[in-house]
């Protein structure tokens, strides 16, 4: 198996020089997040998962970043950061934190003054995970920027790994968000080439039946969660159902892919939603316990039932690591689950928000 950290770092030692040059150049990159159908809880150092996970990327959810980098003579990390036309402190630091990271692996941006401008497609606070898809377009930046600079990354697959790597050192999840269509992200004896290090596209072809798959992301709170996810990562250290979730996530990545290619949607549907409540009842048996959910969360799960069984149509809920349900449905339902929404969930939606979204195609 290959090691990534290991062959990056390698790779480094011939990206020190950079061949002054005037003016500015640009690179500009959107990436979207991603919603994980079986979930990653819980994480070992240098962002490594516990356990495998598989999503599917978002097409309208997306992250937009610029990077207009200048060469300088003095060495050292020089960076401004504007997040929709204004200074962002909060996210500055952090920014300033994974370059500091990103250093040993790109050595070069040293010697560049790097001008971030980064904007949503989403609102803040809208049940979307922002860090995957801030995170991957960042480093989709950094990668162009290596390719521009030393021409090098000019295959497709070599570029999107190395994009996966290092975003994943930012945000476990952005990993994945480099990839369209369904994803993998952690090692799985299931999949030849699954790796801890970065994400990879699920091989195979999915039944089409799944090629089309809505997320009505219905946001039943804007609050900012209580508990961030890196301290609910941390709190699965010493969890007592830790090695039985893990073993579970490692089940339900086989079971789950198996059901995405014989369009076993039974399945898909059982999977999906064991996976959602697993991840909120490890939240709640943590030592401190916690809840991101509401009682509105609750009532659109219920709907969401109800619905299914009364007209036995594919729809399926899942949960981020937050209160705001993701409806999966299938786009020939689109007419129907619409007014679907419109009748039954909308009401329980904070000022009426929800976001229509689905698969970007790959």
């Amino acid at each position: 198996m290959v090691n990534y950290e290991e062959k990056y770092r390698n790779e480094a030692l011939n990206l020190t020089i950079v061949e002054p040059f005037n003016g500015s150049l640009t690179v500009k990159k959107r990436s979207p997040s991603n919603i994980a159908l079986v979930k990653y809880w819980g994480k070992r150092h240098f962002q490594i998962p516990q356990n495998p996970s598989l999503s599917f990327t978002l097409n309208k959810s997306f992250t937009d970043t610029e990077i207009e980098y200048q060469y300088k003579k003095e060495k050292g990390l020089s960076f401004d950061f504007y997040f929709e036309g204004e200074k962002n402190t909060n996210f500055e630091e952090r920014i300033g934190k994974h370059l500091s990271v990103l250093k040993p692996f790109f050595p070069f941006i040293e010697n560049l003054h790097l001008k971030i401008t980064s904007s949503n497609s989403f609102p803040h606070s809208s049940g979307i995970a922002s860090s995957a898809s801030a995170m991957s377009a960042f480093a989709l930046c950094i990668c162009s920027i290596e390719k521009k600079i030393f021409d090098t990354l000019q295959k497709k697959k070599e570029y999107f790994q190395k994009a996966s790597f290092m975003a994943r050192l930012g945000s476990g999840s952005a990993a994945r968000s480099v990839w369209p269509g369904f994803v993998l992200w952690g090692e799985t004896d299931f999949v030849e080439g699954a790796s801890d290090e970065l994400a990879i596209p699920l091989p195979g072809k999915s039944d089409k039946i799944f090629s089309g798959i809505r997320d009505a992301i219905l946001i039943t709170s804007p609050e900012k969660k209580k508990i961030s996810s890196s301290a609910g990562h941390g709190l699965m250290k010493d969890h007592p159902f830790a090695e039985a979730r893990y073993k579970q996530a490692n089940e339900n990545i086989e079971l789950l892919i198996d059901a995405l290619k014989t369009g076993n949607q039974n399945e898909f549907i059982r999977i999906v939603e064991n996976e959602a409540l697993t991840l909120h009842s490890l939240m709640m048996s943590s030592n401190p316990g916690f809840t991101l959910m509401n009682e509105k969360t609750w009532k659109i799960i219920n709907e969401i039932r109800y619905y299914r069984e009364k007209t036995g149509r594919l729809v399926a809920f899942t949960l981020d690591a937050g209160p705001n349900v993701h409806l999966l449905y299938l786009e020939t339902d689109k007419d129907e689950i619409l007014k679907f929404i419109e009748q039954k969930l909308v009401v329980f939606c904070d000022n009426s928000r929800w976001i229509d979204d689905g698969i970007a195609a790959p």
